[in-house]
């Protein structure tokens, strides 16, 4: 594109910054307005679009304040409301949430997923924050040294990461490491006499509410020992991770495994242990 055409271009793409950039002399109103103005748009086209965009972000009361009057959250949902003024079929979170508290964030997130619902609108979020990820992305992308290394659905990528990047920044949320009584016992590939296998088991979506675990103790000769737990959600999908030891006889466990690699969830076999 010429720079003509890459103006243009821009025209389309809404920017809300980390620490939200807004210009302290003018008003709540009025820097929602700016970039309207800057396009020359007629003062009364800008009351037709500024006025809805106050409401949506839930601001209606705040269009005469200064941003010296307003709380980070509310910095930012004039952060949002400008970025939106000029209809952008893309909006630019750039560390949207890390300069609010927990609580704050949440709310800004929420905003967010309604804006993207109700106006069919593309956000692109960079953060490092894990579980801003996990409450509203669909796609991730990892970016490392300037390079895309691992990209998917959000529920692929954070269930089963394949880059060690993409691992550390996941282990948050799926508790990908084992734990500390595993990482120091002696795991082998290979069934003894008396040994224990240790697989660990991803249940995604309506199977983490399945008895899988109950069920395959009814079915097969075999004892569960679980070792570790947890129950989470991926946006609106339940996600769980249990370890767990089985003990039986060679037929008995291998019966059971086969078991678990036949339901909807993944399994992974990390070894015997004596």
């Amino acid at each position: 594109m010429n720079n003509q055409e890459l103006r243009k271009a821009r025209q389309n793409i809404g920017m809300i910054f980390q620490h939200f950039n807004l210009l302290a002399s003018r008003t709540v109103y009025d820097n929602i307005a700016f970039p309207l103005e800057i396009q020359g748009i007629s003062q009364s086209e800008i009351k037709k679009r500024v006025q809805p965009l106050l409401e949506l972000v839930q601001l209606q009361d705040r269009g005469d304040y200064y941003p010296s009057q307003l709380s980070g959250g509310q910095k930012q949902r004039v952060g949002i409301a400008r970025a939106l003024a000029s209809d952008p079929k893309v909006l630019l979170c750039d560390e949207a949430t890390s300069a609010l508290d927990p609580q704050t964030t949440k709310s800004i997130l929420d905003l967010l997923k309604d804006i993207n619902k109700r106006l069919n609108l593309t956000i692109v979020m960079i953060t490092h924050q894990m579980e801003v990820v996990k409450e509203v992305c669909d796609r991730v992308a990892v970016i490392e040294n300037g390079e895309i290394i691992e990209e998917g659905s959000m529920i692929d990528v954070f269930t089963d990461p394949q880059k060690p990047t993409t691992k550390d920044f996941v282990k948050s949320i799926n508790n990908i490491e084992l734990p500390a009584l595993l990482q120091s016992s002696s795991i082998s590939a290979v069934y003894t006499e008396g040994s224990k296998l240790i697989v660990r088991l991803s249940f995604i979506g309506n199977s983490a509410g399945d008895p899988i675990v109950s069920g395959m103790v009814k079915k097969f000769d075999v004892d569960i020992n679980i070792i570790y737990g947890n129950i989470d959600s991926l946006k609106d999908i339940p996600f769980g991770t249990l370890v767990i030891e089985i003990s039986g006889s060679a037929a008995g466990i291998k019966n059971a495994l086969h078991y678990l690699h036949e339901q909807q969830l993944k399994v992974e076999v990390i070894g015997y242990v004596s």
